[in-house]
């Protein structure tokens, strides 16, 4: 588990610029969308061939046939319109049309204040880091000024709520917790009566990891849900969804049945620094046009950041002006 020092903490105006080169780097591992197409076609004008690696390499991103499709379409258009001179310009559209698709998703976190506590439910199927994001949230919280309170609501393993009160620990907030086994229901509303007693600002509800196909643990967060609404009929004020970018297409199905299940208001997708293509960010992003909250590159304080739709682009597809497409 990555520690919290202070020193891993830079002040929040420097962090951003840095956050995209690192994603961009990491993202490169697996070569850009755009990775050295101006050298490899260079001179010619755009044609089939040139149409079809770029479908090839959507496609092997975990794009998605949907949103390729739907990117290329565009392409061709205007590449019979002529308004696309080179594959320069090639990749410069196709930059412009993932920008499109992910700039509507592009919506940060607002913390009302009318809300107290502002409750935050997180899920996701195990594996998907949602304790180390639950972490990160906090400290970028308490870093802006705000009390917090973890609940320690994945009862199905003792080592997750001992894990999550390390994370307590290490970002300054309270954290409710009951034995192993307990009714995760009743230790949310604990904790969100907890909560509003001490005047906490934001409240985040950890629950079990479970897969997306286990109806029976689906219809465990709808009680989840109903239950803190007892509290608040109008909690939980964000659903939190926790996507593992390496999942590929099944983070995408994941999406699909948990917004189905618990209406999901917000995404936060992790592990782009892993065997992540990036591209199911734009497959999401296309078929359910989700709020895309965070991402994440890796496991320091610094990997945590809220989406930016046109530096996301950048990071993926690479500037036609890089020459071989790598660096950042």
């Amino acid at each position: 588990m990555p520690d919290f020092d202070s020193k891993e903490r830079a002040p929040r105006d420097g962090e951003r610029q840095g956050f995209f080169k690192r994603l961009a780097q990491r993202l490169s591992r697996g070569g850009r969308l755009g990775f050295d197409l101006p050298n490899l076609f260079r001179g010619r004008r755009i044609d089939a061939e040139i149409l079809e690696e770029l479908e090839t390499r959507l496609l092997t991103a975990d794009v998605g046939v949907e949103a390729t499709e739907h990117i290329l379409s565009g392409l061709h258009k205007q590449v019979a319109r002529k308004e696309l001179a080179d594959v320069e310009a090639l990749v410069a559209a196709l930059r412009e049309a993932v920008v499109g698709i992910l700039e509507p998703c592009a919506r940060p976190l607002v913390i009302d204040p009318a809300c107290k506590p502002f409750t935050i439910l997180v899920v996701g199927v195990n594996g998907s880091g949602k304790t180390t994001t639950i972490g990160k949230l906090a400290r970028r919280l308490a870093d802006e000024g705000r009390s917090v309170m973890l609940a320690a609501g994945d009862t199905f393993r003792a080592a997750a709520i001992e894990q999550l009160s390390v994370w307590a620990g290490r970002t300054g907030a309270d954290c409710i917790a009951q034995h192993a086994g307990a009714d995760p229901g009743a230790v949310i509303f604990d904790a969100m009566q907890s909560a509003r007693a001490r005047g906490v600002d934001v409240l985040l509800a950890d629950t079990a990891g479970r897969l997306h196909s286990q109806s029976h643990l689906m219809d465990e967060l709808k009680k989840v849900k109903r239950v803190m609404q007892r509290v608040d009929p109008s909690a939980p004020h964000e659903v939190l969804l926790v996507l593992d970018a390496n999942q590929g297409q099944n983070a995408l199905a994941q999406a699909v049945q948990f917004h189905e299940a618990v209406g999901v208001t917000g995404l936060a997708i992790t592990k782009l620094d892993g065997t992540a293509k990036g591209g199911i960010v734009i497959a999401i992003a296309r078929r359910l046009g989700l709020p895309i909250r965070f991402i994440g590159i890796g496991e320091q304080a610094g990997d945590f950041g809220e989406f930016d739709a046109r530096a996301f682009a950048t990071a993926l597809v690479g500037d036609a002006g890089e020459g071989a497409g790598v660096g950042g």
